[in-house]
């Protein structure tokens, strides 16, 4: 299987002309394994979190908190909830004619782009001026979680830190997610103006032959990454194990039980929910 396609450009020199499309079934398929693998790993793994004993105690030395702590304010949600539906409509729009499923997709597809490229502009902004911009980030000092959640996985009783605000797992899904989102976001707008809309007037010869193979190539390949981040993200988001945290997307907070089972107090600080 060949994994990019080539043609030749007027003048008979090789270019790249964008991504085989065989790439998408591969990444439905390997999606899907993952997701069995990671289910049939859930089962076995010892994948350790507080009892209900410590859980009992920590409530006890935390009567001061209340019964419900926020998690997500309303624009934070807001947001997310905009990125997916624009994220769901790029995915449709872009694949399901290449699976055979005819419609009149182009304009959908640019206007879903726009919305999305105006929402993820709208979040950096947020999240810099008024959400803790470092919390969703990963670096050193998040080492010795690591470490500990590896070692509980495996079942041993280990010292060691529980996530603030956003495990370690979330914040690495959304670094992913930050880079592929870039590079399909940033190579479809040197694409739209190869198309007719009321932003640009159209230009496909504005970049020459090679410099628009290489953007199809990087957008179809980040495209088909969404593809398996999207797939992932949704099944984390259904299992029975993880429903607290869609729950806190849809209303905004979590219980005091569930902050103080999942996350550690010191690391994430929380004020009293506002009436």
């Amino acid at each position: 299987m060949d994994v990019l396609t080539s043609g030749r450009d007027p003048w008979g020199q090789a270019i790249f002309t964008h991504i085989s499309w065989d790439l998408l079934w591969v990444a439905i398929i390997a999606g899907v394994a993952f997701l069995l693998a990671h289910a049939t790993y859930m089962v076995l793994s010892a994948h350790r979190k507080r009892s209900s004993d410590e859980t009992d105690a920590l409530e006890e030395a935390h009567k001061d908190l209340p019964e419900r702590i926020d998690r997500h304010s309303v624009m934070a949600r807001l947001f997310h909830w905009v990125m997916a539906a624009s994220m769901f409509v790029l995915l449709i729009t872009a694949f399901f004619p290449i699976a055979g499923i005819q419609f009149p997709w182009v304009t959908w597809h640019w206007v879903a782009g726009v919305v999305l490229t105006v929402s993820v502009l709208y979040h950096i902004i947020h999240a810099t001026f008024w959400l803790d911009f470092w919390s969703m980030w990963v670096g050193p000092s998040d080492i010795p979680e690591l470490k500990a959640e590896l070692m509980r996985e495996l079942g041993h009783e280990v010292e060691g830190p529980k996530p603030g605000k956003y495990p370690l797992g979330n914040r690495l899904y959304h670094f992913a997610i930050f880079v592929v989102g870039t590079a399909v976001i940033a190579t479809g707008w040197l694409m739209m103006p190869r198309i007719r809309t009321p932003l640009f007037e159209r230009n496909p010869y504005y970049l020459s032959d090679v410099t628009w193979g290489w953007t199809y190539v990087v957008h179809g390949l980040t495209g088909i990454g969404l593809v398996g981040l999207v797939i992932a993200h949704v099944y984390f988001a259904v299992r029975p194990d993880k429903l607290w945290i869609t729950k806190a997307m849809i209303r905004g907070w979590i219980t005091r039980r569930q902050y103080l089972q999942h996350h550690e107090p010191s690391r994430w600080k929380t004020k009293p929910r506002k009436v």
